[in-house]
């Protein structure tokens, strides 16, 4: 009976995680409806509410301020909607923070959180897994001897919270594995074990044996 118990559990377990943070994501989605005039809302035109239009919503507005911030047009406008909230003390400071952190994880031309490492952290002999951040501010690199590269060890099973370190490159292993399936093993504590990839070698050719040397018949009988 336990290993039906068990069996069930691994079945549901996952699927029941998986439906609950679909739901909450949904949920809270569905909170921008609540910006539309409620005479244009689905419960006021149709009579019931539609679960995950909030989504849709989403959806579009992101695509609309992408195709507007793509043009000059769109950029000029964010330039100076920038500007405007650069005038504002505190605000200045959350968005301007906020805004390099988003611009360096999201764009594409960043290298944050590309590659996951291997780091001796935190006493030797003691290992985990980072991710390069970068490399040292400008300000602190020439106090460091040699070439040293910016980490960010996460904790587990939260890995929004962890550790900044400076450590030298010649330190840190790169790992054969991706972002994603190395926070898949920080957050299931090293249960979850990323599939490695064993290349499939042609199979060998030996080349055929050589064709015996003929003799070489004396000259001189």
């Amino acid at each position: 009976m336990r290993r039906y118990l068990i069996a069930g559990l691994l079945v549901w377990v996952p699927l029941g995680i998986t439906i609950w943070v679909l739901h909450f994501l949904l949920t809270s989605l569905d909170q921008i409806l609540l910006v539309l005039p409620e005479g244009a809302r689905p419960r006021a035109l149709l009579g019931f509410d539609i679960p995950g239009l909030g989504l849709v919503v989403a959806f579009v507005i992101l695509l609309v301020t992408g195709v507007v911030a793509a043009n000059f047009f769109g950029q000029r406008l964010i330039g100076a909607w920038e500007r405007l909230l650069g005038r504002i003390p505190f605000v200045k400071s959350i968005y301007s923070s906020v805004k390099q952190v988003s611009d360096t994880l999201l764009s594409d031309k960043g290298n944050a959180f590309r590659k996951a490492l291997l780091v001796e952290f935190p006493r030797p002999g003691s290992w985990t897994i980072g991710f390069l951040t970068g490399t040292p501010a400008s300000a602190i690199a020439p106090h460091l001897p040699g070439d040293h590269v910016s980490v960010y060890v996460p904790t587990t099973p939260n890995p929004t919270g962890g550790y900044f370190l400076m450590l030298p490159r010649a330190q840190v292993r790169e790992l054969d594995m991706t972002v994603d399936e190395a926070l898949k093993y920080i957050i299931s504590m090293g249960v979850v074990v990323p599939r490695v990839t064993t290349p499939v070698l042609p199979p060998r050719v030996d080349a055929p044996p050589s064709a015996a040397a003929a003799p070489v018949a004396d000259s001189r009988n």
